[in-house]
């Protein structure tokens, strides 16, 4: 009975695992609405995950606009993912009025969502250093890695772009 139960405990944790790394992933928009990211199936999905408190996030979000400009009526989506918290506790607090300011003042042409603390997104699609690019295929599965940091020296579009196209 014991090893019933052992094996029992085991199997559950293993389940429980699978269903969270298997997970969707739904953020909000900065008008409440939800967006299931894996759930765009026949989309390819660019995420710019940033933060508006980032000098670097400025440049990525000229890099989206571009992406989204370049693939615009052709099944690709793309979003800025704002991971500031969204505990005005916290150091990396920002209001949703914020990262609209944010948005507006680099011109932000794509919807923004928000990962309250950067968490979700950082944690279930790897990325390690903000700000990062994440690709989704059109099953909603993470296609490579992320493509992390940027040099404002060096166009990031490019390998991202090649990426896509690979996709589409």
């Amino acid at each position: 009975m014991r090893i019933l139960k052992n094996f029992l405990a085991v199997s559950s944790i293993i389940a429980a695992f699978s269903f969270a790394a298997s997970a969707q992933t739904i953020l909000t928009s900065l008008d409440g609405a939800k967006v299931n990211l894996q759930g765009q199936k026949g989309k390819v999905v660019i995420l710019a995950v940033g933060a508006s408190w980032l000098p670097l996030s400025g440049k990525q979000a000229e890099y989206a606009n571009i992406l989204a400009q370049k693939y615009a009526g052709r099944n690709v989506v793309v979003y800025f993912v704002a991971t500031d918290s969204t505990s005005p506790k916290s150091k990396n607090f920002a209001s949703n009025d914020s990262i609209q300011k944010f948005g507006v003042a680099n011109k932000l042409t794509i919807p923004v969502l928000r990962d309250s603390d950067g968490t979700l997104t950082l944690e279930k699609f790897t990325v390690d250093q903000l700000p990062s690019f994440v690709i989704l295929d059109k099953e909603g599965n993470q296609a490579g890695g992320a493509f992390g940091g940027i040099n404002p020296k060096y166009d990031v579009t490019v390998p991202i772009s090649k990426a896509v196209d690979k996709l589409l």
